[in-house]
């Protein structure tokens, strides 16, 4: 049996777009309603306020009605002015490329750059702060899922803090899947959406500003303002006594306001423990079988993405596409520098279930063998499937 590239895969197990919660598809098809209805503005007040409330926020976020890439580089636009130095932290391809949105808006760009299964180490950044004072702005990526990786945030932003910078933190496949919120990390930006971890479809950025880097970006005057990439416009688009700058994305927005629900509903803390739990099954799983991790040690393994060092020898491509074939199972390839050296499988919103590690491991390794490895997939499962029962 085959399955055809012109056919849906049975399970997409990728580092985004991930699967939908079934709740949130059936909520996107409400009713559209007109903007400016007063129904549809005291909604959207809602929604804000249920997204205040997930991402434990003291100030209402702004909802960007783009995908999360356009919060991304609105931040740098709207921050950032040509007499700021910025410090880059790149970990992974997505830090590395928020360094090139900077560079647009600042001549001034120092990086720290850390092989791509690395972790940025805090006393680095430390080191860095107190060799040039004159840094303003620091800004790094939480998940980088071209390398699974996890940068340890908090204590990141505690050093950006007591050096007096803005942090801008990019959570976009972090938030929803693990512990983190813009105020535990002294966030002054932290760009995030319900793409990857809440279960919903691409589309909307969710975005957490400090007071300090509102009035930061209100007194830049070439920040975006009547613009896609304008975050000022949308201070007080959040009350249904205010006017939207533009039409917002309204089934879009019908969509968060379920998957918030979802997230909710079940409790953060569960919502994690299910990531983490897929995330160490799988983990225990390739290595069981024969193959590694690409992040250096578990400690800076994502609980959102594992990424799969891809042997010698193996076309990676073809690995994926040979899962797809035989399994049906979709997979993520890497990014820039990592492409072609590991597999990335996803284990967000509705796929952090464990089952779905024993269903990767399946498809993984029975792609692998067919490539001529000679991998002991039983034997992947069977740890898989001990870690599991071990939560039990």
């Amino acid at each position: 049996m085959r399955y055809s590239d012109h056919a849906d895969p049975v399970i997409t197990l990728t580092a985004g777009p991930v699967n939908a919660y079934a709740d949130v598809l059936r909520g996107l098809g409400r009713t559209v309603l007109y903007d400016y209805d007063p129904a549809f503005q005291l909604f959207y007040e809602k929604v804000v306020g249920k997204a205040q409330k997930a991402m434990r926020l003291s100030s209402r976020p702004v909802i960007l009605h783009g995908e999360p890439v356009l919060g991304l580089e609105a931040a740098a636009a709207s921050l950032i002015t040509p007499d700021d130095v910025v410090l880059n932290l790149a970990s992974g391809v997505y830090g590395k490329g928020f360094g090139y949105w900077a560079k647009r808006y600042s001549p001034n760009l120092l990086e720290i750059e850390v092989p791509y299964n690395e972790a940025i180490d805090p006393q680095a950044v430390a080191d860095m702060l107190k060799a040039h004072p004159e840094i303003t702005i620091v800004s790094v990526c939480h998940h980088d899922t071209p390398s699974g990786t996890i940068n340890p945030i908090d204590a990141i932003g505690a050093v950006v803090a007591a050096h007096g910078g803005y942090l801008i933190v990019d959570a976009v496949s972090s938030f929803g899947g693990m512990k983190t919120h813009p105020e535990d990390c002294k966030a002054d930006i932290y760009v995030t959406g319900p793409n990857k971890c809440l279960g919903a479809p691409p589309g909307l950025t969710m975005m957490g500003v400090s007071d300090r880097a509102w009035a930061k970006m209100k007194a830049n005057k070439a920040a975006p303002r009547a613009s896609m990439l304008s975050i000022v416009d949308w201070e007080d688009a959040w009350s249904r006594d205010k006017p939207f700058p533009f039409t917002p994305s309204v089934a879009e927005m019908n969509g968060l306001d379920v998957a918030l629900d979802l997230y909710l509903n079940e409790g953060p803390e569960a919502v994690w423990a299910r990531h983490a739990l897929t995330a160490k099954a799988m983990r225990a799983g390739v290595v069981a079988m024969g193959l590694s991790i690409w992040p250096a040690s578990d400690a800076i393994a994502s609980p959102t993405t594992t990424s799969v060092r891809t042997p010698d020898g193996i076309d990676e491509k073809a690995l994926r596409a040979a899962a797809r074939a035989r399994y049906g199972v979709v997979f993520s390839s890497g990014r820039g520098e990592t492409l072609g050296k590991l597999t990335r499988v996803g284990h967000m919103g509705p796929t952090a279930q464990p089952i779905y590690a024993i269903a990767a491991l399946t498809a993984l390794g029975g792609a692998m063998n067919a490539a001529g490895q000679k991998l002991a997939v039983g034997k992947g499962i069977e740890a898989a499937l001990g870690v599991i029962d071990a939560d039990a």
